[in-house]
């Protein structure tokens, strides 16, 4: 008996850090932009954000692509009940860094996997607290000098320098807060008939 194929895999993302982490299963891929609006709804909570939106890019890009498997992903701060999302300016994550200085913050990381021509989709949510360390203006200019995160929720890369505001960091899938949660989306793909250890190359 011969084992049917493998599906193509698809990342609905063009994040870099995603791709990255993607790319960590040895799985070949490939990313695909899904073009979706990311305007929070009326009242729409900060994880109930994360979710809506990690299918709705799944979805988009599985509309194109309907016999491959696509994840889709997408990630807010949730701070005191408020979506905080990327800043895009120095001002903007100069303000969110002040906000967030000495305080507990969940990153709301929402992973979604849909299959088009089984009819499969499912999401998984993987919060993530982090305690900021309280930020004076210098420290919170000179970081952002050097890393410039303006493409991250939050405004922090705890990967790299952005670790260095963090007084601690609680999670049960430890690459959520970068962007993807890769337990998570491994036990998607195995549920989607894909099986990352056994595709692994």
């Amino acid at each position: 008996m011969v084992a049917s194929p493998l599906p193509s895999l698809i990342l609905g993302s063009t994040s870099r850090y995603r791709r990255e982490l993607l790319q960590r299963l040895r799985l070949p891929f490939e990313s695909v932009s899904p073009q979706v609006d990311e305007t929070p709804l009326p009242g729409e909570t900060p994880a109930a954000l994360a979710l809506r939106l990690a299918l709705a890019k799944a979805r988009a890009v599985s509309r194109l692509h309907p016999n491959a498997v696509v994840i889709g992903s997408d990630q807010v701060a949730d701070v005191d009940g408020e979506p905080v999302g990327k800043p895009g300016t120095h001002e903007r994550a100069v303000a969110q860094l002040r906000r967030m200085s000495g305080q507990t913050i969940v990153f709301q990381t929402a992973v979604a996997v849909v299959r088009a021509d089984t009819g499969f989709e499912a999401t998984e949510l993987a919060p993530v607290k982090v305690r900021f360390r309280t930020l004076d203006d210098a420290e919170i200019e000179h970081y952002l000098r050097l890393e410039q995160p303006y493409d991250c929720a939050g405004s922090a890369k705890c990967e790299t320098l952005g670790i260095a505001l963090l007084s601690a960091i609680e999670s049960d899938d430890p690459t959520a807060l970068v962007g993807l949660p890769l337990i998570r989306t491994c036990a998607l793909l195995r549920s989607a008939g894909l099986d990352p250890l056994m595709g692994a190359r």
